[in-house]
């Protein structure tokens, strides 16, 4: 049985494991899916996820996103991130 000082740090080890762990994205140029969310956008255009929303917000970034109605999630359109990026 674990201590109540073991048992918080066995919980924060496995809290920091999971925060850190890496994401894995498809490279952009093998990208199909016709929009992608707010973390694979802000992976592909080096900014932090954060900016994004506040790009969405503003309407001040590079690409407008799409807003389905009836959900929160932000969906970029993946040929204008190539574009913008200029990969074919």
């Amino acid at each position: 049985m674990l201590s109540t000082t073991q048992a918080v740090n066995h919980s924060n080890k496995t809290r920091v494991a999971a925060s850190h762990a890496p994401n894995q994205f498809t490279p952009l140029e093998l990208e199909t899916r016709p929009t992608v969310d707010t973390a694979a956008y802000a992976h592909y255009m080096h900014i932090a996820p954060q900016t994004a929303r506040i790009h969405a917000c503003k309407e001040s970034g590079p690409i407008r996103p799409l807003r389905i109605p009836g959900s929160a999630k932000l969906h970029w359109p993946t040929a204008e991130i190539k574009r913008v990026l200029g990969v074919a």
